[in-house]
């Protein structure tokens, strides 16, 4: 799916800077610039997730999965920067028309690049957010609104590019002030990628309605007196789970590892096989 959007995001890239300079349209010369960081972010994205579908090995005992975690806060970091980057190059031509200056009027060729890339970019958008939940990959549906964001910026390079054909003179200012308003977009989503990514590389717990789910589940199990000292985190796609268990101490240790096993189960059962989970059994209090 990745080397799919990367092949799309050559093609496009070459349109758009084909369109730019031929049209002279400093918006789709930006809205190219914008793919070729999704080509970067592709990049990342491919690397990282095959690495963290490596599982568990000798320097690496909780997995790989946290190198995914890494792919997200990467192309985030690129969602933030070439969201900014916009952001500056339309305050700038606003202030150049505000002065009295004046931008060029673009040919049709670069409001035509604008509206395959709309159409294209859509498109691959819903394709690879189908893949990412259906593998349950947080770093490729990112990846997939990388997507969507070069396609709302390349409908602020076409909104721009249109009023500036059909309107000319003062109207093109409307393209600077489009491309301000989807850099904060881009600025925002970015941000929601961020945010829990950076929370899972810095051990956050899960939230604690899970947690409390969790602690119901091992509960549940016939011969669970109590559960305490639960730490709970994520490894990319993954969940890590470590709790006490107290069972009755005159309790065999083979019967304390059956009760062990079947909470394991349970909660493999809800959160998937792919669960990391270390279970310590403590007599109770009245030994």
């Amino acid at each position: 799916m990745t080397v799919w959007g990367a092949i799309v995001n050559i093609a496009l890239s070459g349109l758009k800077l084909l369109g730019g300079i031929l049209g002279h349209s400093a918006a789709m010369l930006a809205d190219a610039v914008h793919s070729l960081s999704d080509l970067v972010s592709d990049a990342v994205v491919l690397i990282m997730v095959r690495i963290a579908s490596k599982g568990q090995d000798k320097s690496h005992d909780y997995g790989h999965g946290k190198f995914e975690t890494l792919a997200t806060v990467i192309v985030a970091i690129l969602l933030l920067i070439v969201g900014g980057r916009l952001m500056a190059e339309g305050v700038g031509k606003i202030v150049l028309v505000a002065k009295g200056g004046a931008i060029d009027v673009p040919g049709n060729i670069a409001l035509i690049a604008a509206i395959v890339s709309i159409i294209v970019k859509e498109i691959l958008f819903q394709w690879t957010v189908r893949v990412g939940k259906k593998n349950n990959s947080p770093a490729v549906i990112t990846n997939a609104w990388h997507h969507r964001t070069d396609a709302l910026s390349s409908i602020g390079a076409a909104i721009g590019i249109g009023a500036a054909i059909i309107f000319g003179g003062k109207f093109v200012i409307l393209d600077p002030i489009v491309c301000c308003i989807i850099s904060i977009f881009i600025i925002l989503i970015a941000v929601q990628m961020a945010v829990p990514a950076l929370k899972e590389l810095t051990e956050s717990s899960l939230p604690d309605d899970v947690e409390d789910e969790i602690s119901g589940i091992i509960q549940s199990v016939e011969g669970v007196r109590n559960v305490h000292a639960l730490k709970t985190r994520k490894s990319g796609p993954d969940i890590i789970i470590d709790s006490h268990l107290v069972v009755d101490p005159e309790m065999t240790v083979a019967e304390a590892h059956r009760i062990t096993e079947i909470a394991e189960s349970a909660i493999r059962s809800k959160y998937g096989e792919k669960t990391q989970i270390s279970l310590h059994v403590e007599p109770s209090d009245d030994c």
